[in-house]
């Protein structure tokens, strides 16, 4: 059984969290709305993965709604000292599971009052306020107002540390200038690389950078030098895409997600797959690509 502590660690707000984290999304039901199938096995899942050394780990409570985070409570409340729990906010679902702009300043404190109940908190560790000026992905326009209200239940001590999800470079200075952001959470993976300057310069900065969907999300990656690279290393096509980004800049963390203890195992495996230059070198090639 492999250890996740080789995959090292990384500053998120005041703590050292290991970068092998875990992703609470899939818990919920088709499309992140409503139950998941088997809520004994999301429980499982959850209990394993601290089990295993994952001590970090990235929800929200628009994934159900509620639904996700009332499954984290049940599985691991009251929690370990030493567990990270990040949340977002900034959207709400609509009654057919879609995912709405929700940006005034009383929908965001709703929003931290639901984490909190939800999840049984006193105070959220770190709060990722989502940036959804587009469903395409990130799009220029001030967070002034927005990021000005999640400061303010900052300072009223409901959260302790806030990040910014699905955000430009621009908007990044713009919120820097308001509080301290400790993470960016933007779309980023072997195919698709936009933030390739924006990490580098977060790193230089000591800030995280937390990919979503690191494995393609509802589009898994698809690329045949991946499954060769993963055919000679004898792993499977996501896990050498975790290792990657692994491998790819010190202040990546991961959040694979997943509802199976099996696929949880496979994704913390990474934190032994070394990956040689050769097959990084063919790696870097897939963006051009695709």
């Amino acid at each position: 059984m492999s250890s996740i502590e080789t995959a090292g660690t990384y500053r998120l707000g005041n703590r050292n969290v290991k970068r092998l984290g875990y992703g609470a999304m899939q818990l919920a039901g088709p499309g992140v709305f409503g139950p998941p199938k088997d809520r004994a096995a999301a429980v499982a899942v959850l209990r394993e993965a601290l089990a295993r050394g994952v001590d970090h780990i990235d929800t929200s409570d628009f994934y159900g709604p509620h639904v996700t985070n009332q499954i984290i409570r049940e599985a691991l409340h009251p929690y370990a000292d030493d567990l990270t729990i990040v949340t977002k906010i900034g959207a709400t679902r609509g009654p057919d599971g879609s995912w709405n702009p929700a940006f005034s300043a009383e929908a965001l404190t709703e929003a931290v009052h639901d984490n909190l109940r939800n999840l049984g908190l006193e105070a959220l560790d770190v709060v990722n306020l989502r940036v959804m000026f587009s469903v395409h992905g990130p799009a220029e326009g001030s967070i002034e107002a927005p990021l000005t209200a999640l400061a303010a239940l900052q300072q009223q001590g409901l959260v302790r540390h806030i990040g910014l999800s699905n955000v430009t470079a621009a908007q990044i200075e713009e919120g820097r200038k308001i509080t301290d952001i400790v993470c960016v959470q933007n779309q980023y993976n072997l195919a698709h690389r936009g933030d390739d300057a924006l990490i580098d310069a977060l790193a230089r900065d000591g800030v995280a950078y937390v990919p979503f969907f690191p494995l393609g999300g509802f589009s898994p990656l698809q690329s045949s030098v991946l499954t060769e690279v993963a055919a000679d290393l004898g792993a499977t096509p996501m896990q050498v895409a975790l290792a990657w980004l692994l491998r790819r800049s010190p202040n990546i963390l991961l959040i694979p997600g997943t509802s199976s203890v099996t696929h949880l195992s496979e994704n913390l495996a990474v934190a032994d797959l070394v990956v040689p230059d050769e097959q990084m070198a063919a790696l870097d090639g897939v963006a051009a690509a695709a």
